[in-house]
């Protein structure tokens, strides 16, 4: 028995230290990754959304009268 729960001692030793290796690898490359997938991410948009210029209408060269709110009796 004992050798058994010296296994599992030995065995969650093993992943602490895998896990806090593996956090520490990914959280150094975190700029890198980031820099990839915004870059692939920018392109896919751009390619999904048609040119601006044809969507958005002119501005309007003159503009109408002012609009009065009517006056409260009191």
């Amino acid at each position: 028995m004992q050798k058994v729960f010296n296994l599992l001692g030995a065995a969650a030793f093993l992943m602490s230290g895998a896990i806090i290796v593996g956090s520490a690898v990914l959280y150094t490359r975190i700029p890198s990754i980031t820099k990839h997938y915004m870059g692939e991410l920018t392109k896919v948009v751009t390619d999904m959304i048609p040119a601006v210029d044809d969507i958005v209408p002119s501005l309007p060269s003159s503009t109408g009268p002012a609009i009065e709110t009517p006056k409260l009796p009191f």
